[in-house]
């Protein structure tokens, strides 16, 4: 990178690739460790003998929970400095229609995304496939694309729960309100004028509200709230013989991890401006005026208690 009087001038602080690479490499950190805990419950776990059998009770949905949150976590302090790490179209979205992000930027950024989402879903395939194919012969699964391939697939991609039966409609509706939860606290998260978070903990925070989106949401359809976090290993999968079960996926599935967290990060930005933030912003508005009332205020008492000082001395015959 070329350096002139201490100033970067390279194509890195110019150009959008740079902050690509940064969206790409944050997005891959993120599906490399979330999709990479989910193949430690499902088939690494069971295949290595150090469990009998995958989610026993609640333990292997909270590994997952967990899992995931730290993956947030962690890609955001990768790839933060450089781009904020959106690492998600829907959050990317989200800060275009709020007008902190300019327009002409959405599309590349969630291509980069949805590459890196690709990428971290081959590398976990990559470090897994044993794993899953033993997986796969222990349970009698001839095809990755057969019905018994659901399980494996869900490594990578999600799937609506069988209580929702074919409509699509409560899918659609989960994942605009899990994602809308998450658009909401990150908004909340990254805001100065709110209650703020010190020591650098903002990626953290993010992590957590994650989990607990998870733990509270996670069920009815996998929880992805990222389109960049389904499609692009969806995409990966549909390529190494995942068939159908990835494209289109269960009830013509695919759509609803793209159009509902796309619709509920639109929703937090506006419910966040109408119920928190434009009163942030008019109390920080009128701040600045009471601050004055309250100074004129003082130096008023003081040249009161000057005048009064001066009178007390005269009454004593002394030199004021």
């Amino acid at each position: 990178m070329a350096v002139k009087m201490g100033v970067k001038t390279g194509w890195r602080a110019r150009s959008i690739w740079s902050e690509l690479l940064a969206e790409f490499f944050g997005t891959f950190v993120l599906l490399a460790f979330g999709a990479g805990v989910v193949a430690v419950a499902v088939v690494g776990l069971p295949e290595s003998g150090r469990t009998s059998t995958i989610f026993a009770g609640a333990g292997g949905w909270l590994l997952i929970t967990w899992g995931w949150a730290m993956a947030v976590t962690m890609a955001i302090y990768v790839a933060g400095g450089v781009t904020g790490a959106h690492i998600n179209p829907a959050v990317t979205l989200a800060f275009a229609v709020k007008g902190d992000f300019p327009w002409g930027k959405v599309l590349p950024y969630c291509a980069a995304q949805v590459a890196g989402a690709f990428a971290g879903a081959a590398l976990v395939f990559a470090d897994y496939v044993p794993a899953i194919d033993m997986w796969n012969a222990a349970h009698k699964v001839i095809a990755r694309a057969g019905p018994g391939g659901m399980t494996t697939f869900s490594i990578f991609a999600t799937f609506p729960a069988r209580y929702y039966g074919q409509h699509m409609m409560g899918p659609l509706f989960d994942q605009i309100v899990g994602t809308f939860f998450l658009v909401l606290f990150v908004l909340a998260i990254i805001d100065s004028m709110n209650v703020g978070v010190k020591a650098n903990l903002a990626p953290f925070m993010i992590g957590m509200a994650v989990a607990a989106i998870g733990m509270s949401f996670g069920t009815g359809a996998g929880y992805a709230i990222n389109p960049a976090r389904d499609l692009g290993p969806r995409l990966f999968c549909w390529l190494t013989g995942w068939g159908a079960n990835a494209f289109p996926g269960p009830h013509d599935y695919w759509w609803v991890p793209i159009i509902g967290p796309l619709a509920g990060g639109s929703f937090a930005v506006a419910l966040y401006k109408f119920f928190i933030a434009d009163t942030l912003a008019a109390r920080a508005a009128t701040a600045p005026a009471q601050d004055s009332v309250d100074i004129g205020a003082v130096d008023a008492v003081d040249a009161v208690d000057a005048v009064d000082a001066v009178d007390a001395a005269s009454e004593a015959g002394e030199e004021p």
